[in-house]
């Protein structure tokens, strides 16, 4: 989704994280590629710290509370996984339509804030094992006449720039030409606002963030029954860092059989499913 703009930076600046987190800078002579890849693992294998990219306004995956703090399911979620691998995930609001640049220019080291496993994105990213499924669902106002997708034609729906929300509703390319436009915001929440002013007549986005949303303000929206079909949320990293790639993994396994992952899942979303 795209998602977002943000203010705080907690994140080291661009040339402290890269002396921290790659120990040195390229040199004049490349090395061969399994040198390459020896360095990439050991240097995975001896991370402290890595840099989390996220969009700060997409709640409740990752979003600010009212004291400024980031918050959310995705950060206790990567908090809990670097807290077994040793490692300190520090946090960094990224423009998330930019996402793929941020991570493969190592101004990241991840990206963790429910980002949609594609076949596209994997070309660019290497992705954990799925940890959600979430569906593109359509909210509208509880007074609008929009009753399923098919209504949709001729109306303005709001989506998130960069967000599996625009490949979802682009896929199908007879109702997405028929739609009197596909309006882009840089969050959801500033698009749900301009469905609530009448500047939308429809939003598409992910569930887990419209159902959270929507449940802060009952009687405002409504949830169709129909929605763009369902996707699996990855964390993504570099192609080349398998081996951090890899314990991530195996952490993200152990928190789903010791029953940690569904303690959090319940603290951020029993709310929203009532």
């Amino acid at each position: 989704m795209q998602r977002r703009t943000f203010a705080t930076r907690t994140a080291l600046s661009l040339i402290a994280a890269s002396a921290l987190l790659w120990g040195c800078s390229k040199s004049g002579t490349e090395p061969a590629a399994g040198a390459a890849s020896a360095a990439s693992a050991a240097a995975a294998a001896s991370y402290t710290k890595v840099v989390v990219g996220l969009d700060d306004n997409f709640p409740p995956m990752g979003f600010r509370d009212e004291k400024g703090e980031l918050v959310g399911y995705d950060i206790d979620m990567a908090r809990e996984a670097g807290k077994r691998l040793g490692i300190e995930m520090e946090f960094k609001p990224i423009d998330w339509s930019a996402k793929e640049a941020e991570l493969n220019g190592k101004r990241v080291d991840m990206l963790w804030n429910g980002m949609t496993i594609t076949e596209e994105r994997k070309k660019n990213v290497a992705f954990t094992k799925p940890y959600m499924q979430n569906h593109q669902i359509i909210i509208v106002t509880s007074k609008s006449d929009v009753k399923a997708k098919a209504d949709l034609s001729g109306k303005v729906v709001g989506v998130q720039d960069g967000s599996s929300a625009v490949d979802a509703v682009n896929k199908e390319a007879e109702l997405a030409k028929s739609m009197k436009e596909i309006k882009k915001f840089g969050d959801n929440v500033a698009a749900l606002m301009d469905l609530s002013t009448g500047r939308l007549d429809a939003v598409v986005v992910d569930e887990v963030v419209g159902r959270y949303y929507t449940s802060k303000k009952p009687g405002e929206y409504k949830v169709l029954e129909e929605n763009f079909g369902s996707e699996d949320y990855g964390v993504g990293l570099r192609k080349d860092d398998t081996e951090l790639l890899a314990k991530l993994d195996n952490a993200l396994d152990a928190m789903k059989t010791d029953g940690t992952a569904q303690t959090i899942y319940a603290k951020w979303f029993e709310e929203a499913k009532k």
